[in-house]
């Protein structure tokens, strides 16, 4: 969750992020979960059935402005589906572990006091 924050914060650009907060976007986006019924619809096309809770642009929404609200070129992924298409936004193994030995560090120091 906090690389999502610091991505959104420090690498998106500021009219995508306005974009992703904008009341258009957010209705947009709660119909497309409801037609998708909150799942995965890469993992339905390959057999499996997985919960999702992204919306994700087929064709990126920086390159196709135009199309950033057709609810055709929106889907319902999961997180991992999600990461494979934009694998720039995604954790590395070495991030998953240090955030599990900092949650880890954390804890513990919870525990002395």
């Amino acid at each position: 969750m906090a690389k999502h924050r610091y991505y959104d914060k420090y690498k998106r650009n500021k009219e995508a992020r306005a974009f992703y907060k904008s009341a258009a976007w957010l209705n947009c986006r709660k119909i497309v979960l409801i037609r998708d019924t909150y799942l995965c619809q890469e993992c339905l096309r390959k057999g499996k059935i997985t919960a999702a809770n992204t919306v994700h642009h087929i064709k990126h929404l920086e390159e196709y402005p135009d199309l950033a609200l057709d609810i055709d070129n929106l889907e319902t992924i999961c997180r991992p589906c999600h990461n494979n298409e934009h694998p720039e936004k995604a954790y590395t193994k070495k991030e998953k572990q240090q955030r599990k030995i900092n949650a880890i560090k954390v804890k513990a120091n919870k525990e002395i006091y």
